[in-house]
């Protein structure tokens, strides 16, 4: 298991940052980020091709597509403070989007909870919190202290019978047990929970089955919403998921995300992925909760045109 060993503190410039394109989406108005690359380590993740153009990368020395290291900025909580004091157009901060806030190196700065603390200070703000870390239950006391103006999720990226396979793609993350733990726990507190199943891999998360099982669990959780989302194909993420799962010998695996790497079959498996997650919000609840997001620039034509004639929850 691969752990960070260089961490980076970084200062950087904003503290709430305006995130349109997750208006978008229904998750955000508003993000915090507490670095630029976390520990956690996750494979597939699209942050490194989104902010690869950071001068810190380049200052630090460092390759945003590969890991072992982690850029943190140790003095966000100051900036995230006077930004929530200064935005007068307040809405709901998603915590984080790129770089999770409770990951080891975040941990060490007590990063999420200090964000907590300085956004629900000022009356108006909502926190989305979004981690694949079951550290943030140690901030649940906080939590409850604001239950109405902060929603719980934890990333589920599959089912606990594949927990073997997702440490190899989720390095350094919490495992799936916990984390759905920690989704149970915040339920039984009666904190405001939502589902995130982002995201569902071919071959690892995406049978009728599966999700159809963590529609199910989400919603045994109180979730408000369920968001899902196919794995994004930028970056280098897809080629390592599919040499890490070679390199351990779940080759049948592999060769799912393989055939992704070609355009025209990541658009079926989105086309199939949104039918399935369809089916199975439908089966449980109103297709009113699911948030299914989807750049559909991707898509084929064919496909584009497949999944309008039924985009109930599509985003």
């Amino acid at each position: 298991m691969e752990k960070a060993f260089r961490i980076h503190s970084y200062p950087l410039k904003g503290g709430i940052t305006a995130t349109p394109e997750f208006a978008k989406k229904k998750l955000a108005d508003f993000a915090v980020n507490p670095g630029l690359k976390c520990s956690h380590g996750c494979l597939y993740c699209s942050s490194g091709a989104m902010l690869r153009t950071h001068k810190a990368f380049g200052q630090l020395r460092e390759n945003p597509f590969q890991f072992g290291y982690a850029i943190v900025d140790p003095s966000i909580p100051q900036r995230v403070a006077n930004d929530a004091v200064k935005i007068k157009r307040r809405g709901t901060i998603q915590l984080c989007t790129t770089v999770d806030a409770w990951a080891p190196e975040a941990q060490e700065h007590n990063l999420g909870r200090q964000c907590l603390q300085a956004i629900l200070a000022q009356p108006g703000w909502t926190v989305r919190i979004l981690t694949k870390n079951a550290a943030v239950s140690q901030d649940f006391d906080l939590i409850e202290q604001y239950r109405n103006r902060v929603l719980v999720g934890l990333s589920i990226t599959a089912t606990p019978e594949k927990e073997e396979i997702v440490n190899i793609l989720e390095p350094n993350v919490s495992s799936i047990k916990d984390r759905m733990s920690v989704m149970v726990e915040a339920a039984a507190r009666g904190l405001r929970t939502y589902g995130m199943l982002c995201p569902l891999l071919p071959g690892i998360a995406n049978s009728p089955e599966q999700i159809d099982m963590l529609v199910k669990f989400a919603l045994d959780c109180q979730a408000e919403e369920i968001f899902a989302e196919p794995v994004n194909p930028r970056g280098p993420g897809l080629k390592l998921c599919q040499q890490a799962l070679q390199t351990w010998g779940y080759d049948t695996e592999a060769k799912s995300i393989e055939k992704i790497r070609n355009r025209t079959n990541w658009s079926r498996y989105v086309v199939n992925l949104v039918k399935h997650t369809q089916q199975a919000i439908r089966k449980y609840t109103d297709i009113s909760a699911l948030r299914f997001l989807l750049y559909p620039s991707g898509l084929t034509p064919e496909d584009r045109t497949e999944i309008q004639n039924d985009d109930a929850g599509v985003v």
